[in-house]
C-alpha cells in the first residue's frame, strides 16, 4: 500500500515548500508561523496594489497543492488583489496534504487567520474564504462551524459528501479487475479510516460530523448551518471526458453532491446558493491538457464582479 502512497505523492506534488511568485505588479510575501518548518504552518499574503482594500481572502488550495502551484494553474488570487482584495493563500498544519475539513486543518485556519488580522488592519473590512477541490470542501466547512460567518464562499468542483467518496473509492478498486487501479483512491480509503476511525457502515456518524454535505443524512445538520449565506459552486460535470479518460461515471463525480447540496439549501428556502455549471472550460497548465476538475473552469473576473457586490 505504501506503494500506492508515494506514486500518488510524486504524481500530485512539484514542490513541498510554501512558495509565491514573484510579480512586477504586485508584492507577495510569505509568512512561517514556525520559523523553522516552510512546508507547514504559513502563509504567502498578495498585496493589492494601493490603499484601501475592499476586503480579504483566504483562498485555499487543493489536496498537495503548494502556492506555487496554485499561481500557475490559476490568475485569480492575482487577479482579486489587483481589484483590492488581500489575498492569502494558507498552508495548514498536515502541509500541503492538510484535509481540510478535519478539526486540525480547521483549528490551523483559525490560527492562520488571527494571525493575518494581528498584523493587518482588516477591521471593517468584507472577508472572503473560497477555494479548489478539498480547498473548497474546507471553505464550506468553515463557513458551517464559524462563528463570525465570511461574507461570501466559493468552492470549486469540492468533494463534500464522504461517505460517498469512501464508497466510490471502493467501487474503483473494485472494478479494475486485473488493471492498476487508481493509487488515489487506496489513499482517500486510508485517510477517510484514519480521520473517522472507520468506514461509514461502523463509523456513519463520525462522517455526518466530518462532511461538509451528507446526502444520507435527512437531518441536514451540516447544511442548514450556512443558512443564507452567499454561496457559489462551481463544477463542470463533462461525464464523457471521465469515462473515458478515468473510468468513472456520475457516482464518482464531485458534480452529484455539488448539486445535491444547492438544490437542498434552495429547498430550505436559502437563495443566496449558486450551482455554476460550465463547459469545456477545464485546463491544466503548463501544458493546456484538458481535465475539468481544474481551477480554470471558474470565469474570474466574473467571480470577482460578484464578490465585491456581497455585503
Amino acid at each position: 500500500m505504501r506503494r500506492y502512497f508515494i506514486l500518488f505523492i510524486s504524481i500530485t506534488l512539484f514542490s513541498i515548500s510554501c512558495g509565491g511568485q514573484k510579480s512586477p505588479n504586485l508584492k507577495i510575501e510569505k509568512v512561517y508561523l514556525d520559523h523553522l518548518d516552510s512546508t507547514k504552518n504559513c502563509y504567502t499574503l498578495i498585496y493589492p496594489p494601493k490603499l484601501p482594500w475592499n476586503g480579504f481572502i483566504i483562498l485555499l488550495p487543493g489536496l498537495g497543492e503548494t502556492t506555487d502551484r496554485v499561481l500557475q494553474q490559476s490568475s485569480l488570487p492575482k487577479k482579486l488583489a489587483l481589484n483590492g482584495i488581500l489575498t492569502v493563500i494558507p498552508t495548514f498544519q498536515d502541509g500541503v496534504f492538510s484535509f481540510g475539513v478535519d478539526s486540525l486543518s480547521q483549528q490551523s485556519f483559525g490560527i492562520i487567520l488571527k494571525d493575518i488580522k494581528s498584523k493587518h488592519n482588516l477591521s471593517g473590512l468584507r472577508f472572503y474564504v473560497g477555494g479548489y477541490s478539498i480547498g473548497g470542501s474546507c471553505a464550506i466547512k468553515y463557513a458551517e462551524n464559524s462563528v463570525i460567518k465570511p461574507t461570501a464562499i466559493f468552492a470549486i468542483d469540492p468533494p463534500l459528501d464522504f461517505e460517498r467518496l469512501y464508497y466510490s473509492a471502493k467501487r474503483d478498486i473494485r472494478l479494475s479487475k486485473g488493471l492498476e487501479p487508481n493509487p488515489e483512491n487506496f489513499y482517500i480509503i486510508e485517510r477517510l479510516e484514519k480521520e473517522t476511525g472507520g468506514n461509514p457502515e461502523a463509523k456513519l456518524s463520525e462522517y455526518y460530523k466530518f462532511s461538509p454535505y451528507s446526502f444520507s443524512d435527512t437531518s441536514q445538520t451540516a447544511i442548514k448551518k450556512l443558512g443564507n449565506l452567499p454561496l457559489r459552486i462551481y463544477t463542470e460535470p463533462d461525464i464523457r471526458w471521465w469515462m473515458e479518460e478515468r473510468r468513472s461515471d456520475f457516482t464518482s463525480m464531485n458534480s452529484t453532491e455539488c448539486s445535491a447540496l444547492i438544490n437542498e439549501l434552495n429547498r430550505l428556502g436559502y437563495s443566496n446558493a449558486k450551482l455554476i455549471t460550465t463547459y469545456n472550460r477545464g485546463f491544466r497548465k503548463p501544458d493546456n491538457r484538458r481535465h475539468p476538475h481544474s481551477w480554470s473552469i471558474v470565469d474570474d473576473e466574473e467571480l470577482i464582479k460578484w464578490l465585491l457586490k456581497q455585503n
